[in-house]
């Protein structure tokens, strides 16, 4: 008997320690061999409207269907820390807060398919690292940000079909392979499956990507349903995305100025970069780990479809040798380049002319390596640049240049190619002097201008850039420019330092000059001056001057032949008018007017005939009248007698 109240009693007691279901749910625990098992918690009540709080915490699976929920409330299932799987399908719930996920760290998969949701905070799903599928199937959503995609990285079953989408952002497709750059090594079991159709698909570039990949085959990438199609715009209006094809819809592709750059410590790189695409790329450097560069980056878009970017080192060091990566991207793919850097040791520094040229046999004038003249006449050493190519012979030395170097089209130093010209080879090795001189200089005043550049460079005009240390931007700053190693022909400006950019005009094509910037109350040193060229513009006047030659003699020849014909034409027309009325005179003389002659009356006689009653008598010409053969009862009257009745002869 106390055994058996004993029992009674433990039996009580396990009863109290068993976790609370709530009433509108039904809790199922799956009990394994071992001794463990997991939780179950399914709440379908019609009558529920709120999500349940007190499920049991060692819940590895809630289910909450088809009830009345309206909203998900913030940290709504903080205390199931257990929690696997998430199923809220097919409620009325519209409103989701961002912390509604809070702290579910090994939840694995997370449906909301069924429900009137039309925005998902993308940015909740940073709490639930573990999280690989997401369903958010029959909604409605009409946009994904950009941001989500971030977020998506890991997400191996994504579907979001059947809701109102019309795009997709170009860096969401950028995760899912063969765009996120996954190796092919990639195992074939890890699919990830998506979930895109029943959208309202608008067919142009901004998802190009996602017509692409739905043309591949063979990619880790499985679409739930592959016969996607377009609901817009109207040319493309159901068309399938196999068969779409879009107009104006280019990849980017980029080119550098070079491949491998060897320059010496302390010498100033310019790294080029050129890219063409529709619609236009943007461009972006960085290292080829990945880390952002600091240093000044000059980028322009002279056209559409066009850009070009130049990256400015200056003073280099140890430290800044390696490989920078260009990065070109629009909506309709990326492109990428890479430049290697290599900074050789002191030792390999020479010591050159202020006028020697360094050039490639093969470049033509596109290509030039000088080290700077110094302004005053002195000589300064001077770093030179090696600038590699891949296929390139070695480099040979040419003889001084003289005073009005003619460095053709394209050449000069510290160049910034014009819109549309093929991309030059860019001088590494601009006022490339040695540290010594610039740095004592900067050591004696605590402000000074740097990074001057000249870009732009047209037949007769140029632009100068400079940015400043420690100068007050109202600080006056004068500009001195003249033809290289003729000094006496000066021409002086004055800015502001603030400016940081002027226009030079007026300048002789196909001529290097040498511009100086000195600001008012600070050290003068030689890095301030700069030498660039002109472009040449003899050869497009020549063109110029044989297009206008050859318009003179087209119009010489062709004038006669316009006026010959013109002739022809007012003859021809003359001629037709005067036989029209001719005609019509003669027709009218001979078939429009009759002539016609009286009767008159004999006196009658006793014994007289009734054939003998009339005589006829030529009327006289005052008699005559023309009769129009159209009328149908003109007539001249015949001779009126008080014994006869009128008589009317047509």
């Amino acid at each position: 008997m106390r055994r058996l109240l004993v029992a009674q009693v433990l039996l009580c007691l396990c009863r109290l320690v068993q976790p609370f279901c709530p009433s509108q749910c039904t809790c199922v625990f799956h009990s394994r061999s071992d001794g463990t098992g997991t939780r179950t918690v399914l709440c379908n009540d019609p009558d529920m409207s709120d999500i349940p709080v007190n499920v049991p915490v060692d819940t590895v699976k809630l289910r909450v269907e088809k009830t009345a929920v309206r909203r998900i409330p913030t940290e709504a299932f903080y205390y199931l820390t257990e929690l696997q799987y998430l199923w809220i399908t097919y409620n009325s719930i519209t409103s989701v807060d961002p912390g509604s996920f809070y702290n579910l760290k090994v939840l694995h998969e997370l449906r909301l398919d069924g429900n009137q949701i039309s925005t998902f905070p993308w940015e909740a799903l940073r709490e639930m690292p573990s999280l690989r599928t997401l369903d958010l199937h029959n909604n409605r959503l009409t946009s994904v940000p950009m941001e989500a995609a971030s977020y998506l990285v890991n997400i191996t079953y994504l579907d979001i079909s059947s809701n109102k989408l019309t795009t997709l952002p170009s860096d969401l497709v950028d995760i899912w392979p063969p765009f996120s750059g996954m190796p092919s090594t990639w195992n074939a079991s890890q699919k990830i499956v998506l979930g895109l159709q029943d959208n309202l698909w608008y067919c142009d570039c901004r998802i190009s990507k996602l017509i692409e990949m739905s043309k591949m085959t063979d990619i880790p990438v499985v679409l739930m349903d592959p016969y996607l199609s377009c609901s817009g715009p109207e040319h493309l209006a159901g068309v399938l995305f196999q068969r779409a094809e879009l107009d104006q819809c280019v990849k980017p592709s980029v080119m550098t100025s070079a491949t491998k750059i060897t320059s010496s410590l302390g010498s100033n790189v310019l790294l080029r970069c050129d890219t063409t695409g529709y619609p236009t790329p943007t461009l972006l450097w960085s290292k080829e780990n990945g880390s952002a560069v600091n240093n000044t980056v000059v980028q322009e878009s002279p056209g559409e479809g066009v850009r070009w970017s130049i990256l400015s080192l200056h003073g280099i060091v140890v430290k800044d040798a390696g490989v920078y990566r260009c990065k070109a991207k629009n909506v309709a793919g990326n492109a990428e380049a890479f430049i290697t850097l290599s900074v050789a040791g002191m030792d390999m520094t020479t010591v050159s002319p202020p006028s020697s040229m360094t050039r490639r046999p093969d470049e033509g004038p596109g290509l030039i390596t000088q080290s700077p003249p110094p302004v005053t006449g002195t000589v300064v050493p001077a770093f030179t640049s090696t600038v590699t190519s891949t296929t390139k012979p070695p480099m040979t030395t040419l003889p001084p240049a003289s005073n009005r170097m003619n460095l053709g089209p394209g050449g000069g130093i510290q160049r910034s190619p014009p819109a549309g010209d093929t991309p030059a080879k860019m001088q590494q090795g601009k006022d490339a002097r040695g540290p010594g001189t610039s740095d004592k200089a900067r050591k004696k005043g605590s402000s000074y201008i740097k990074d001057i550049e000249v870009v732009e460079e047209t037949g007769d005009t140029a632009v100068v850039l400079w940015t400043t240390e420690g100068v007050p931007s109202e600080t006056p700053l004068s500009i001195v420019y003249f033809p290289y190693d003729i000094e006496d022909n000066k021409e002086t400006l004055e800015t502001e330092v603030g400016l940081g950019k002027l226009l030079l005009e007026n300048l002789l094509s196909n001529q290097v000059y040498t511009v100086c910037l000195v600001a008012k109350g600070l050290v003068s040193v030689k890095d301030q001056c700069v030498n660039f060229s002109t472009l040449d513009i003899t050869g497009d006047d020549g063109q110029n001057k044989w297009l206008m030659i050859a318009s003179g003699i087209a119009c010489a020849l062709a004038l006669p032949l316009i006026i010959l014909l013109l002739y022809k034409i007012v003859s021809l027309y003359c001629k037709g008018r005067t036989t029209r009325n001719a005609g019509t005179d003669e027709d009218l003389s001979k078939e429009t007017y009759v002539k016609f002659e009286t009767l008159t009356m004999k006196q009658r006689t006793m014994n007289g005939q009734a054939n003998d009653l009339w005589a006829r008598r030529q009327t006289q010409e005052s008699e005559r009248m023309l009769l129009c053969s159209r009328s149908s009862i003109d007539s001249q009257m015949t001779y009126k007698s008080d014994s006869s009745r009128s008589e009317y002869l047509c």
